[in-house]
């Protein structure tokens, strides 16, 4: 397999996680905090619009997957959209305040996080100047 085909496997994986999670609670809001004792907010829309937000980014993500090159410039907001729920996750579990079923979420993200800067690397342009070549010279 080449990097371009373990790109594609990669957000066809994600757009699949962060879709089918968006659905859930979309769908399944209310028994899914019910399931894991989580208090229910107090209006559901502070549930749905992450839930679509995860449908919006998993429809990138499998533009992503259709063509890596072409939708290179898409994978960095995918990288802030894990950057941004790690940070909170972890934030406020380092406070003693984060419900455990957000917890595995942010260690999932986390590594999704790792290999989303991984594709986007790897799908930089061939003419796009290396910043590391593996037999630079140090010039004074």
């Amino acid at each position: 397999m080449n990097q371009t085909t373990n790109v594609r496997a990669l957000f066809v994986v994600a757009g699949l996680y962060d879709g089918l999670l968006g659905l859930g609670f979309l769908f399944a809001g209310p028994q899914l905090f019910s399931r894991m004792g989580v208090p229910a907010p107090n209006h559901w829309g502070y549930v749905h619009f992450p839930a679509l937000l995860l449908i919006v980014f998993a429809i990138a993500f499998f533009a992503i997957a259709r063509d890596p090159l072409a939708n290179r410039n898409l994978i960095p907001f995918g990288v802030l959209l894990k950057i941004s729920y790690c940070a909170i996750v972890f934030y406020y579990w380092l406070l003693g305040g984060v419900p455990t079923i957000w917890k595995p979420f942010a260690f999932i993200d986390l590594l999704f996080l790792v290999l989303f800067l991984w594709a986007y690397r790897a799908m930089r342009p061939l003419d796009a100047p290396d910043s590391n070549p593996p037999f630079s010279v140090a010039r004074p």
